[in-house]
């Protein structure tokens, strides 16, 4: 839609004592006050989008949170300017949810609004001028200057003109004084052209006009008429092979997509002609983006164990809100979720199924359409803008009771939700890092469920600890288990690869053990397919000068540039910063440069020399920028068309292909060394993961882990399966040093420029974060991990606090307040202060 909006300043509104409170996205701390107009007031909804103005010159699309007939004291409050919907796009109980997400989160409700609403949803501006309707030359009683008198012969020849035609007709950049004389002088008038982002999608399709469908003896004597005109004739022909008007005369009224009637060889001037001597007419139909083919799935049969689980997951349901489902990998979690969805939309409620990864989707959700059909809308962002809009408004209208989605689909426009189901819940990629909010996915979907009173499922082969926590000491949550697969697939069995005895019996080949060579050609032989994981993509960690120890760093981060073989390129992964790979080191002329350490592209690339018959594809950030580019991968080998698949933790989790019996960890030990209270729980967690995509049917899978620390509790505790006594250790020591689940963390990192600044402004902030009278903990401020990036020097501080609501709600309202003392100081003006809730 398209609206214009004069402007307010030219104007003015007489309003009346209607105010509305309304959600902006800007980073203020409060929803903004604006004047309803009278005229505008009948169709003021709660959650319908306004176009307002902000400052002297922004245009904002804005949501109304709340009207009310309290004039702001701090400032003269504007007039809302237009009302875009006539329908609400959010509704109340989102409202309620951004409100809480901005408070627990510590950021403000305009971030919030910012990541719910698609860009397709939020509009953009731009001022023009145009000539002022009464206007006449030769009547005005102001004389007008040169300037003036070009703008006014521009405008003369052009309807309108922005700023930027203006600047360039007058040749200067100030050109604000020169309109404003003209606003004055009533010769032109100022106004917002909004362009709303969002565009349906329309095509056009071409149907025979009704009075020769309706008649068989017109359509005879129409073939007679087309004898020899062999490419008219072949239109019809194919049209009425499509549409068989005769047996379904409704199908006309649908038509043909023109390009689907238009096959390889046909002219579409012939096409025309029909249209123009009255065959066919050609209309125009809006049409949806999202695929809504309905596909038909075989029966899915339960285990007794499945239908066990599912009766104690209702029985949980009667008294508590939240069930943890604790199901080792191939135990048939899924087929449970289908279940139990099914039963929900049946009810009439609305089912929302969070994926960790967009990758995770491609697979799942492929099932999920078998069952659901055009029921289920599917939201990540990879997505377009066009798309994402288009399933937020079929939420709205019902078309989509049950929506796939990754971490941002909980800010949907449910209406009635009834159950929320966090798949692989104990992954990190439910957090969002940055920007604003930084929140956690599944926490905030339990805060979701409680606002629509529905149920949360939690599903994971190895749960979060906080998740784990609440099941079996706090009872907040219900607790089953799944601890044996579904069918007749059995447990990969593990082995583990000692790297350092290798090297010293000279048997490692491209940092590949003899036993993981071994295993590979096994299955390779068999015609089976192997997976193999690290965490690490580019071709090396880093490139180093052997003669005097130069690596390349970057300019803008504390951090090495990671080596990029296929782009011959060194590359930052936290500002993007790129160098092409120097023929010499910089440092002393030497030429022994040499890679240090391995990527996927790299063991890609060993894997090619060690197996040259072996097809081997790779799945990275790298490989899958493209909209489709996991789609095409997990195609390609789910088909068989690739043998060995190299990934990093995308591949880990939830992926189900029969074939696969082998899965390498190609640095096991790279995942334990990471200073971090989690390292311990994440190691578990991505080993157990990745292990799982082995023999899930009846052939034997094998996982083979390369370390050089095979004496490690951890590996013996992965490879007895046993979760229980791995979460005993590891909590004892989270108690013992005060971690949570025991306690909530805060991490509070300040950014600035210059590292004295940084530096001083964090310890202006520890000090005054001490005196809050709430029980805490406050570690630091110490330099961060990677002290810069992208030019802003780094240090964090950690609070732990203690996990009652009302120390919580205290103490990040004084942190507020905190902030706001001391980036009022001139110094620290340009001070950034980031907070992170729970941070990962």
């Amino acid at each position: 839609m398209e609206s214009l909006i004069t402007h307010p300043d030219l104007f003015p509104d007489e309003g009346n004592n209607t105010f509305a409170d309304i959600i902006l996205p800007v980073p203020i701390p409060r929803m903004f006050t604006y004047r309803i107009p009278a005229a505008l007031v009948p169709q003021v909804q709660i959650g319908a989008r306004v176009i307002v103005q902000f400052g002297r010159k922004k245009v904002l699309t804005g949501i109304i949170g709340k009207v009310h007939s309290k004039p702001p004291k701090a400032y003269e409050a504007k007039p809302i300017l237009d009302i875009l919907d006539e329908q609400p796009t959010v509704n109340p109980l989102q409202i309620r949810f951004w409100v809480w997400m901005a408070e627990y989160y510590c950021c403000h409700i305009g971030e919030v609004m910012l990541a719910a609403l698609p860009s397709g949803l939020r509009l953009s501006s731009e001022s023009k001028v145009q000539l002022h309707p009464n206007f006449v030359a030769e009547e005005s009683q102001y004389p007008l200057d040169a300037r003036e008198e070009l703008i006014l012969e521009a405008l003369e020849n052009k309807a309108e003109l922005s700023y930027e035609d203006c600047e360039k007709i007058l040749g200067i950049k100030t050109i604000h004084p020169i309109l404003k004389s003209l606003v004055y002088k009533e010769a032109i008038l100022i106004f917002e052209r909004v362009q709303d982002k969002y565009t349906p999608k329309v095509e056009t399709r071409i149907r025979l006009k009704q009075e020769i469908a309706e008649d068989k003896q017109t359509l005879e004597q129409l073939f007679e008429q087309l004898s020899g005109k062999v490419k008219q004739e072949s239109i019809l022909l194919k049209y009425l092979r499509d549409i068989p008007v005769f047996n379904n005369p409704s199908l006309n009224e649908k038509g043909l997509d023109k390009t689907s009637l238009l096959e390889e060889g046909d002219s579409e001037s012939s096409l025309k002609t029909l249209i123009k001597n009255g065959v066919f007419e050609s209309f125009k139909q809006v049409v949806n983006r999202i695929d809504e083919t309905e596909v038909t799935a075989g029966e899915i049969i339960l285990s007794e164990r499945q239908e066990l689980a599912i009766s104690e997951i209702k029985s949980h349901f009667d008294t508590k809100s939240t069930v943890l489902l604790h199901g080792i990998t191939g135990s048939g979690k899924t087929e449970i979720y289908i279940q139990l969805i099914k039963e929900v939309l049946e009810s009439g409620s609305q089912v929302l199924m969070l994926l960790p990864e967009i990758a995770l989707t491609t697979q799942i959700v492929s099932r999920l359409k078998q069952v659901f059909g055009g029921q289920m809308g599917v939201y990540h962002s990879k997505y377009s803008d066009n798309e994402r809009v288009e399933v937020w408004n079929g939420v709205i209208s019902g078309r989509f009771p049950f929506v796939v989605g990754v971490r941002s689909s909980i800010f949907l426009p449910f209406d009635s939700l009834g159950m929320i189901i966090v798949d692989e819940e104990h992954e990190s990629s439910y957090k969002q890092f940055d920007p604003a909010p930084r929140f956690q996915a599944r926490d905030s979907a339990i805060m979701l469920a409680y606002f629509h009173q529905a149920k949360t499922l939690l599903g994971s082969a190895t749960p979060s600890f906080e998740s784990y926590f609440n099941a079996t000491e706090t009872l907040k949550y219900g607790l089953v288990e799944l601890s044996e697969r579904y069918g007749k697939s059995n447990l990969p069995e593990f082995h583990l690869a000692d790297l350092g005895a290798d090297k010293r019996k000279n048997l490692l080949k491209v940092d590949s053990t003899r036993m993981m060579r071994e295993k590979i050609q096994e299955a390779l032989s068999k015609q089976e397919q192997v997976l193999i994981f690290q965490n690490r993509r580019g071709y090396s960690p880093y490139i180093q000068c052997e003669d005097c120890g130069w690596t390349g760093q970057c300019i803008q981060c504390d951090v090495s540039l990671t080596y990029h073989q296929f782009a011959e390129e060194l590359r930052c992964h936290y500002c993007g910063y790129k160098e092409k790979v120097p023929v010499s080191c910089p440092a002393c002329g030497g030429n022994h440069l040499t890679t240090m350490g391995m990527g996927t592209e790299r063991i890609e690339e060993s894997l090619s020399l060690l197996f040259p018959e072996a097809r081997i594809g790779r799945m990275d950030l790298d490989t899958t920028r493209s909209k489709y580019g996991y789609q095409k991968l997990l195609d390609e080998f789910g088909s068989g068309h690739i043998d060995i698949l190299v990934g990093t933790q995308m591949i880990t989790k939830g992926l189900d292909f029969g074939n696969v019996t082998v899965v390498g960890v190609w640095d096991g030990d790279r995942i334990l060394n990471f200073p971090d209270f989690r390292s311990g729980e994440r190691a578990y967690q991505q080993i157990t993961q990745v292990a799982g995509r082995a023999g899930r049917r009846e052939a034997k899978g094998n996982v083979i882990i390369q370390t050089r620390k095979a004496d490690e509790a951890i590996y013996q505790q992965v490879i007895k399966g046993d979760y229980l006594e791995f979460y005993q250790h590891e909590i004892h020591e989270r108690k013992k040093f005060y971690y949570p689940p025991y306690v909530k963390l805060i991490k509070i990192t300040t950014r600035h420029t210059d590292f004295k600044t940084a530096e001083k402004a964090a310890m202006e902030l520890h000090r005054q974060m001490a005196g809050v009278a709430v029980k805490k903990i406050v570690l630091g401020p110490e330099k961060a991990l990677i002290g810069r990036i992208k030019n802003q020097y780094q240090f964090e501080s950690l609070i732990k606090l203690d996990r009652s609501g009302a120390s919580q709600t205290e103490f990040k309202t004084q942190i507020a307040q905190i902030q706001e003392q001391i980036t009022a100081k001139p110094e620290f003006r340009s001070v950034r202060f980031i907070v992170d809730v729970d941070p990962n």
